[in-house]
């Protein structure tokens, strides 16, 4: 293996196209050497416009391209598994999509394919790799808020277009995977700790049967509580409150940080409503799918353990289906 990773993408998805492609192409230690989809034309026409030496017209013939050191797979959710253990029986390390899976037990079975392999996995959680979550949990364990008792997230966009991928119900579309995974993960981050029980409420499209409109409380350990709201149609909102017994810290463009302007964490004391104890923390411009990228590629070529194991991964989807189970039983339900 070289000094440089030669990744190879599964699909022509929109994240790759827009974000995850031209990250690795600017990445210090990758580059997008071949790129695969169903239809060749869509995998050349992609090659052409990311100078992406070799494309192809099936997701099998880029795994068994022995010039491929690792995947990125950004493929509907219900192929993140499939397709990510094909990759491992081709030894090949992955970079997949969030959620990892469709539900915990499957996630499990990739874990046990992965340990199988002695493979690196890892989910695509962009915003761990983002120096705005790394302050807002470095002023968190500064003590800076006092005791952190509740999160309070919401991540939502208007999207009825039904041959998108997020309206389809049978392959893993909706809400709660799509976005409302965000809001468990970053609490999960935050707190240092994993929920004891969920219960939520969800609202499906009567046509899509995807949820629309999902919103969840998960308790923690010592009383502290994450509630959430995400949707697939409601505007375009993004926003994370960290609340504390003395301050809070407000979040304002959490997930989709722009990587052409400084993005600020707001820090308030809470002495008064009107800003008082207000400060601005300013987090220069980053590209956080770029930092995902060469940290990933880093754990490859170094042998070291990647920072997140796939236990990580199976505990999130054991948080969202406690949720669906939940939604289901009108009850509170343990992950």
């Amino acid at each position: 293996m070289t000094h440089t990773i030669r990744w190879g993408v599964l699909g022509c998805a929109g994240i790759a196209v827009k974000a995850v492609i031209p990250a690795i192409q600017s990445s210090r230690l990758g580059r997008v050497a071949a790129i695969a989809s169903r239809d060749l034309r869509k995998a050349e026409e992609t090659a052409a416009a990311f100078g992406i030496p070799k494309p192809y017209g099936s997701y099998e013939a880029l795994l068994a391209d022995p010039e491929i050191d690792a995947i990125y797979n950004p493929l509907p959710n219900h192929l993140h598994v499939p397709l990510t253990i094909k990759a491992l029986e081709n030894g090949k390390p992955v970079l997949c999509e969030k959620p990892i899976a469709l539900d915990a037990a499957e996630a499990m079975t990739l874990a046990a394919a992965q340990k199988s392999a002695g493979l690196p996995v890892a989910e695509a959680f962009m915003v761990r790799h983002h120096p705005q979550w790394k302050k807002a949990l470095a002023l968190v364990a500064q003590g800076r808020l006092g005791e952190v008792r509740a999160i309070q997230t919401i991540f939502s966009y208007y999207l009825e277009d039904p041959e998108n991928v997020r309206n389809q119900v049978d392959i893993g579309g909706g809400g709660l995977f799509d976005v409302g995974c965000y809001a468990i993960n970053t609490a999960r981050f935050l707190f240092g700790a994993e929920p004891l029980r969920a219960i939520a409420l969800m609202d499906r499209d009567p046509v899509f049967g995807t949820d629309r409109l999902t919103s969840g409380l998960l308790a923690f350990p010592g009383g502290r509580q994450l509630a959430f709201t995400c949707a697939t149609q409601l505007s375009l909102t993004q926003k994370v409150t960290i609340l504390g017994t003395r301050g809070r810290i407000e979040i304002p463009i959490p997930f989709n940080a722009p990587t052409d302007a400084a993005t600020v964490i707001m820090v308030d004391d809470g002495r008064d409503l009107f800003g008082g104890g207000r400060e601005e923390i300013a987090i220069e411009p980053i590209d956080q799918y770029r930092q995902q990228a060469d940290a990933f590629a880093a754990a490859i070529l170094s042998g070291e353990p990647l920072s997140l194991s796939l236990d990580d991964a199976i505990a999130n989807m054991k948080a969202i289906d406690a949720l669906i189970r939940s939604t289901e039983s009108g009850r509170w339900e343990s992950p």
